[in-house]
């Protein structure tokens, strides 16, 4: 109880960040792709691992009128080791302010590493509504459940030192990752995460993945709704599951440490996973065959 206070004030000062200028200029883009609805998770502010210059600019290249903040926004449990925060991670912050200042709804879904924020569920902040979970209907009629999803994590339920230890090993990994990432950058190669092809290759870290998306959506066709979207595993999906003979679809808006992911809902109810790195690559290439196609001046 006697945190409360403290809580309360860093949450009155970021409810006024939207008014301090960020150190990345906001683009000015020709249009702005815009959704109905945007679903990011595992963002992991305040580690090494964060890869804020995509979602910087993914932010300013996309718009929406509901934005779902699903859960790792902010990484508490390493910030509790020890303190990391780039202006670069201030400017996400902004962004995500600077949408809710100008009309879009902004739910914000804490998970694991960002459970200190769970205790104000049902307040906002700087337009940001802060809940448990959500309940979300696209545009053509289907129910869709919206929560982190570490309430299915077994290693999380029952052990949970296994799980700081799981997290310790990952962010030696991300490590590697960045040092991988600055190399390829340099010889003009596109982006690749090193962790996210080494999961993939394990056979157990598949199964695992495998079982959760089956006790996930089992649970959300348990409530009664169409689907669920939720974070947690890192490893952006869609799948379609059978529960007492009627669809479920999961989908997973994945993170933006490895995959660099978001979800999102068109105007006509059909969603997609965005991979945000093929984008960018194929923004560029768009880019050089302008440049090539314009003749020059005489």
């Amino acid at each position: 109880m006697n945190d409360l206070p403290r809580h309360f004030d860093a949450a009155h000062k970021v409810a006024n960040f939207a008014s301090v200028k960020p150190s990345v200029p906001e683009r000015v883009v020709g249009e702005r792709r815009r959704f109905r609805t945007i679903w990011i998770s595992d963002v992991h502010l305040g580690t090494k691992g964060c890869n804020h210059e995509l979602l910087i600019d993914f932010l300013d290249h996309t718009d929406s009128e509901t934005m779902y903040l699903v859960g790792d926004i902010i990484d508490g449990w390493r910030l509790k080791k020890k303190f990391y925060w780039p202006a670069e991670h201030n400017d996400i912050v902004w962004r995500i302010l600077k949408r809710a200042k100008r009309g879009t709804r902004i739910v914000y879904i804490p998970g694991n590493h960002d459970e200190m924020v769970r205790p104000f569920a049902g307040m906002n902040f700087g337009g940001v509504e802060i809940m448990r979970a959500a309940f979300h209907e696209t545009a053509d009629g289907r129910r869709l459940m919206v929560l982190h999803g570490d309430e299915f994590d077994t290693i999380m339920l029952a052990h949970r030192w296994l799980a700081f230890v799981g997290d310790a090993l990952y962010h030696l990994m991300m490590k590697l990752n960045t040092w991988v990432a600055r190399v390829r950058t340099a010889l003009g190669l596109p982006y690749w995460s090193l962790s996210r092809a080494a999961k993939h290759k394990v056979k157990n870290a598949v199964e695992f993945i495998s079982r959760y998306e089956e006790v996930v959506a089992r649970a959300a066709g348990e409530r009664g709704v169409d689907g669920v979207v939720c974070g947690h595993i890192h490893t952006a999906e869609f799948r379609s599951f059978i529960h007492d003979g009627k669809e479920v679809e999961y989908w997973n808006d994945g993170d933006w440490v490895e995959g660099c992911n978001a979800l999102v809902e068109h105007f006509d109810g059909t969603m997609e996973i965005l991979h945000w790195p093929e984008e960018v690559a194929r923004r560029e290439i768009r880019r050089d065959d302008v440049k090539t196609t314009v003749p020059e001046a005489a």
